[in-house]
């Protein structure tokens, strides 16, 4: 019996030891040169959105450096930004691994745990300067995403190509070295006028049969719902007035509004089309008759 106890014992701390030495050794795990290698492991994100129309909005996120000196062997981080284009109407445009900054090894200072930490961000003025991108060549949808290159003191640098995925997309390091912000923009205040249409001439009927919710416009202020009356049920919200096939009405963006997103309840019989107008009588967009999904309708006048 103590022979197998021993040997059980044995194994456990083999397992334990193993263990230990895995964890600490996760560092070693940046691919590409024979020493030891480092990591920039991701504290918090702390904004992964660029509205751009406000250039001083920034993406940002907070970094922890480690290395086998414990920090010592930090020099800097460099912050590339590539231009990735996910919306082709406005053309293709091609901008990549452009440097916006270079952070010194001296603006970090100690965490927690001992190791140089620093907040690092962007500016969406600083990164459009960086790649030369026109208010023509991007929109909202588009990605910048944002790389940093850490620099040692002994000169190798480390990349997002330089990490597996353990480092990456550990539960504990979660070191990608690589970040997307997502281009936003805040609406163009003003007027928007709405031209609502029912084919079958009763209305509309959205979420049931008798009437329903309108749309909604959801702004940081606030929200607005509208829509067509229907003869057949009292509305939960202040509809427009009709003869069954047609009505019009307007909403207000309040200047300063960062954000405002369009919603479709529905088409329940499938009869209801509809056009929405920027302020300056645009057409942003036009849905006819039957093919409204319901969900976030794509309206977008980006103020500038």
């Amino acid at each position: 019996m103590k022979k197998l106890i021993l040997k059980s014992f044995t194994v456990l701390f083999g397992v334990v030891l193993f263990q230990a030495c895995d964890s600490n050794n996760v560092i070693d795990q940046v691919t590409g040169s024979v020493k030891s290698g480092a990591v920039l492991r991701t504290v918090a994100v702390l904004s992964n959105t660029l509205n751009s129309s406000i250039p001083t909005t920034s993406w940002g996120v907070t970094v922890e450096e480690q290395d086998d000196q414990n920090g010592a062997l930090l020099k800097s981080v460099g912050v590339y930004v590539t231009f990735k284009d996910l919306t082709p109407d406005n053309g293709t445009t091609v901008a990549s691994d452009k440097l916006v900054k270079t952070i010194a090894g001296s603006a970090f200072t100690a965490g927690p745990f001992g190791l140089p930490r620093a907040t690092i961000s962007a500016t969406f003025a600083e990164a459009v300067s960086a790649m030369g991108v026109t208010p023509s060549q991007y929109a909202p949808g588009d990605l910048f995403v944002f790389e940093l290159r850490l620099e040692l003191t002994d000169g190798r640098i480390f990349t997002s190509a330089d990490v597996n995925g353990t480092v990456s997309g550990g539960s504990f390091f979660k070191s990608p070295f690589k970040y997307n912000a997502l281009i936003v923009c805040s609406p163009e205040p003003g007027v928007y006028t709405i031209k609502m249409h029912d084919s079958y001439g009763d209305g509309w009927q959205t979420t049931t049969g008798g009437g329903g919710r309108g749309i909604k416009v959801v702004m940081d202020s606030g929200t607005i719902e509208f829509g067509m009356c229907s003869p057949y049920e009292a509305s939960p919200f202040v509809c427009t007035p009709n003869d069954g096939f047609d009505a019009e009405t307007t909403v207000t963006i309040p200047a300063g509004t960062l954000s405002a997103n369009w919603i479709f309840p529905g088409d329940q019989y499938g009869e209801i089309g509809f056009e929405i107008f920027g302020p300056a009588n645009q057409l942003l967009l036009a849905v006819p008759f039957g093919t409204g999904a319901a969900g976030i309708l794509p309206v977008t006048l980006c103020a500038m």
